[in-house]
């Protein structure tokens, strides 16, 4: 091969060009890129798009240059065709791949202009699920846009090729009902997205199970469960059956802490007490404070106490220290208005008048 090119000027000079023209397209990136990230530092979307895709740049930029020479190269020159197509290959992978990850970097810096650390974060926890699915939905797209182009240079695959760049469907259609989940799960990502019943973050009840949303992928989603557990749920299930979202319309939210006490228990002190107690923790947002009785059986009244919090969280420790409190105070206060089972084993017996014992047997002496 090296025998070859030294007895081939033309290819010595067509070589030479494209490794030069590889370098000056390597220097004008790092140039570029170093103008583009002074210029960019204040926008956190645009920062984030030119880190994500600096690597791709820097190998797509030279194939181009590269290409470039060979295109220019004579047709009748040894084997020009084949470096042509390989050369075009790798570049239409590097744009795949540099569009990836610009779809990558702008959903990232989306997402950091709108933390969602603070404490009232439904705005931007909207923002999060909408950008994170939509990103890995057009990810998709622009792999198989990518994967289909490539097809078309080949002339046994063009048709193929066609068929996947004008529409996903005929990629559904050959891969039968095997690709069928994909397909659905990714139209489900999409309507997640745009009608958005839950988000990253979101308290949710799935099938009894309580849980946050932990991560939005482009077929499941992952909860993270109360004990650390994690709960994959496909995206088409959320569109076809109903669940729980304590969080839809905010972070707050009220929680209940109920006791079972004697009918002879005075409600007044234990409102009193709950209050006192209620107003010491930092848990309570001060929106809603309510005790009543909610219940009355044979046996015992149930008082309710309702409070709220800024977050699930905090509502749970909330009820947990109120209701820890609260039985301390009953039982250091009233202990005897705890429920109890009342059983009488020392009943007088009955005596008949006159003396007489039950039986008609008269008493002892």
């Amino acid at each position: 091969m090296v025998q070859g090119l030294q007895d081939n000027p033309t290819w010595v000079l067509t070589l030479t060009m494209a490794l030069f023209a590889a370098l000056a397209a390597v220097i004008v990136h790092v140039g570029v890129r170093a103008v583009l990230k002074r210029m960019t530092h204040h926008s956190v979307i645009l920062s984030a798009m030119l880190d994500q895709t600096e690597r791709a740049g820097a190998l797509a930029l030279p194939l181009l240059a590269m290409q470039v020479v060979w295109g220019s190269a004579p047709d009748d020159l040894a084997r020009i065709a084949v470096v042509r197509h390989l050369n075009g290959l790798l570049l239409i992978a590097a744009v795949t791949w540099l569009l990836v990850k610009a779809i990558t970097g702008l959903a990232d810096g989306v997402i950091a202009r709108h933390p969602t650390t603070v404490e009232d974060n439904l705005h931007a926890r909207r923002i999060e699920t909408q950008t994170r699915v939509l990103s890995r939905s057009a990810m998709v797209v622009v792999l198989i846009a990518g994967i289909a182009i490539g097809l078309m240079t080949f002339p046994g695959a063009r048709q193929l090729g066609a068929s996947l760049l004008a529409s996903a469907g005929v990629l559904g259609i050959i891969g039968g009902l095997a690709a069928r989940p994909v397909f659905s799960n990714l139209i489900a990502g999409i309507q997640l997205a745009l009608a958005q019943p839950l988000r990253i973050d979101d308290v949710l009840i799935v099938q009894g199970e309580f849980g946050r949303v932990e991560e939005i992928t482009g077929t499941y989603v992952v909860l993270k469960l109360w004990d650390e557990r994690r709960l994959i749920v496909p995206l088409q299930w959320f569109i076809e059956n109903p669940f729980e979202n304590w969080t839809r319309t905010g972070s707050q939210i009220m929680g209940s802490v109920f006791l079972w006490v004697d009918y002879a228990t005075p409600i007044d002190p234990i409102r009193a007490e709950a209050q006192r107690l209620v107003e010491t923790m930092p848990e309570w947002d001060r929106r809603v404070f309510n005790v009543q009785v909610t219940e009355a059986t044979d046996r015992a009244i149930q008082v309710r106490v309702l409070v709220s919090a800024a977050s699930s969280g905090r509502s749970h420790d909330l009820r947990c220290k109120l209701r820890e409190g609260l039985i301390a105070f009953l039982a250091r206060e009233y202990p005897q208005c705890l429920p109890v089972t009342r059983q009488l084993n020392d009943q007088p017996e009955w005596t008949a008048p006159g003396g007489a014992a039950p039986g008609g047997a008269a008493p002892a002496a």
